[in-house]
């Protein structure tokens, strides 16, 4: 895992990257946050969403949900960025929608709309 600390305009960013999987569930995912927090101290996350596992988006599971709240208890704002074209799925379009709708978790194509959408967030 490699993690990029970005200082922009004035938003305290850590671009997290990796060749596998680092979320496959809800304690990796508060492990990820932590070791964020505490390398950098920052509290916005970008990811590619080729480093979380499916299962995330198959919300049936209730993983995307609580890995949300877990972020949200610690303040954590997050932007995942890669292809949703191919999900069929309708609530996970209407969450990825409502997230994005949001000021905490972010559903963006490109690592440069992440770090805007995050850089914007209050």
């Amino acid at each position: 895992m490699n993690i990029d600390h970005l200082k922009d305009n004035g938003a305290d960013i850590a671009v997290v990257s990796s060749d596998r999987k680092i979320i496959v569930d809800v304690p990796s995912a508060l492990d990820l946050a932590m070791s964020v927090k505490y390398e950098t101290g920052a509290e916005k996350i970008v990811l590619d969403k080729e480093t979380v596992c499916e299962d995330f988006f198959i919300l049936s599971t209730g993983m995307a949900g609580e890995i949300l709240q877990k972020f949200m208890n610690y303040h954590i704002k997050v932007a995942i960025y890669g292809d949703y074209s191919h999900y069929t799925s309708k609530p996970l379009k209407d969450f990825i929608y409502e997230s994005n709708c949001g000021r905490d978790f972010f559903f963006v194509a490109t690592r440069e709309e992440a770090i805007q959408k995050l850089t914007e967030a209050q």
